[in-house]
């Protein structure tokens, strides 16, 4: 497992984050950091992403930085020359995989069903982002796609809350989990970094209890 896939694994999840204003971007990922996260996507949603990442990767070296809703090549090359060390898309996208392939650009593209997932597998990837997650089945489809892809394990993103992450978190072929619920736009705009860090916490010790567990 590369280093990035590691971080992520190791942290369990991955906080999704969209950045109106880059001079929030800092103190987002600072308040993360403090909650015992230690990594980012920030989401290609808002002008702003790009310069959003470079300032966290200047800034709060002990974060882990990616890009997601990555959905050009374009975005990608702009990612990259802004610092994001991973690429997160919602979809399989083959010519934005061949490009971080090409670049050695870690990249978790989305995947919901056994199509697209052979995609990845002929292109070596076997860490993939499975997005929606609750639209698309949830923890029965990912234990349905355990038996036939021994080798693949997922990102889950989209539906997932504190209330849940444990059920995921459970999952043999979940490395990690994607959630926006500890960084809601209202809670950045309105400079809540207390209230961040409380709820990364919060996960981060759900995260640590459950696979302790198993």
């Amino acid at each position: 497992m590369n280093t990035i896939a590691e971080t992520l694994r190791k942290s369990g999840i991955v906080p999704v984050v969209t950045i109106t204003d880059p001079a929030q971007a800092v103190p987002t990922a600072r308040a993360l950091e403090a909650g015992g996260i230690p990594c980012i996507e920030v989401t290609f949603r808002t002008p702003a992403a790009a310069d959003a990442i470079r300032e966290i990767t200047t800034q709060v070296p002990g974060v882990t930085v990616g890009a997601g809703t990555v959905l050009t090549r374009k975005q990608a090359h702009s990612a990259r020359r802004a610092g994001a060390q991973f690429i997160v898309a919602p979809g399989y996208n083959p010519r934005i995989v061949r490009w971080c392939i090409r670049k050695k650009m870690p990249v978790f593209p989305g995947v919901n069903n056994p199509s697209d997932i052979e995609s990845a597998l002929e292109n070596g990837l076997s860490l993939l982002k499975f997005f929606p997650a609750e639209a698309s089945g949830g923890i029965a489809m990912l234990a349905a796609l355990a038996g036939p892809y021994p080798s693949v394990s997922f990102m889950p993103t989209g539906g997932i809350s504190r209330s849940n992450l444990a059920d995921y978190i459970e999952r043999d072929n979940v490395f990690a989990v994607g959630g926006s619920w500890m960084v809601k736009k209202e809670l950045i705009e309105n400079e809540e970094w207390e209230t961040i860090t409380r709820l990364a916490r919060e996960a981060a010790e759900i995260v640590t209890s459950t696979r302790e567990k198993k």
